[in-house]
């Protein structure tokens, strides 16, 4: 993969002083002499040749997802994903927040992918890593793009998003869901809009993004909330009345995942969570450590995303019995047997033997 920049004209930009952990993977690291300057949005060209990436986790509920950006301009502090700007030579601070990368080809090698004999028609998952509509898909519509190819060939799609974008494609996740599952849940860690402020500087508000809900519901999509990550010490308060919030605006399954602190993530968290929280930082810090056996993470299978011990255990049963009071699914959706994917006719192409 290699990356070259492109011109984008964007509306809100981010402007904050540059602030990345060191890069392991990196020989070099730059330190700046008096203050640093400002870090504005940069694009870069993917020249990646597959665009759907496999999932061998057992807690992640999906196999295959697509990515058409990397890094993320909501700029949230607790993002997991930070680590993989890394592997671009990137930092996974600012550099996650304000140097895009974007992938112009990504229907076509989803479209690809899906003409390939060994393709069955798995459900695929927007997006693993980064929002699908975070706000350069406005003008780019690199996801819309690779809905439509979901469309044409009838492919389930599951989708996570905390952008009222998503409204825009109503259309393409109606015509999905008229042949194949289309599952759409809304990532809602926090009800408090300044708290949400202080950790997802550049996400849409909690208010807005329930709206979503509604608008999601209302066109008859599958919808759901997902309350991540839920932060010991800070929003775990907050899950039965988000979940409460959530089913009101229609919601009818719903998931949470653990504060997951990879890598340099930990860093960047520590760092905003400071600047935001003074006052209570150490003690949402020493409630993570509870969850974590005495460290900021767990990487193994099965723990990550839950943690352990009697505060993670609380945790859980904290959102399971808010949601099962108010009736809401949990828990993965199982594949639709068998697929509704089929190939769609093209000239010169053999039409299987009936």
């Amino acid at each position: 993969m290699t990356c070259s920049p492109v011109q984008v004209h964007t509306g809100r930009v981010p402007v904050r002083p540059v602030s990345n952990p060191p890069n392991p993977w990196s020989t070099a690291e730059v330190d700046y002499l008096g203050d640093p300057p400002p870090a504005r949005l940069e694009v870069f060209r993917d020249s990646t040749r597959r665009i759907l990436s496999r999932n061998d986790s057992p807690d992640v509920g999906y196999v295959w997802s697509v990515n058409p950006y990397r890094g993320c301009a909501h700029a949230c502090a607790y993002c997991y994903a930070r680590p993989t700007h890394e592997y671009l030579g990137f930092g996974a601070g600012t550099d996650f927040d304000t140097r895009i990368v974007v992938k112009p080809r990504a229907a076509e090698l989803l479209r690809a992918a899906f003409d390939r004999p060994s393709w069955r028609g798995e459900t695929v998952a927007f997006s693993g890593a980064t929002d699908p509509y975070q706000p350069l898909e406005a003008s780019l519509r690199l996801t819309r793009a690779c809905l439509e190819v979901c469309a044409e060939y009838r492919n389930p799609v599951s989708l996570v998003t905390k952008a009222p974008l998503v409204e825009r494609d109503l259309d393409v996740l109606a015509e999905i869901g008229a042949h194949a599952r289309v599952q759409v849940m809304v990532t809602l860690p926090f009800l408090d809009a300044e708290r949400a402020r202080k950790l997802e500087p550049w996400a849409a508000s909690p208010g807005r993004r329930l709206r979503t809900l509604e608008r999601l519901a209302a066109a008859g999509l599958a919808t759901g909330v997902m309350v991540a990550p839920v932060i010991p010490g800070l929003n775990d308060e907050e899950v039965p009345r988000v979940l409460a919030a959530a089913s009101r605006a229609g919601a009818r399954r719903a998931g949470w995942i653990l504060l997951r602190l990879p890598g340099s993530s930990k860093a960047v968290f520590e760092e905003r969570l400071r600047a935001a929280f003074p006052e209570r930082a150490e003690r949402v810090l020493h409630r993570v450590r509870e969850t974590r056996g005495g460290r900021l993470y767990d990487s193994r299978f099965e723990v990550r995303g839950r943690g352990e011990g009697p505060y993670a255990e609380a945790l859980g049963r904290l959102f399971a019995a808010a949601a099962g009071r108010l009736g809401l699914a949990t828990g993965s959706c199982a594949e639709p047997e068998p697929s509704p994917f089929r190939r769609p006719p093209r000239p010169g192409r053999q039409l299987a033997l009936l």
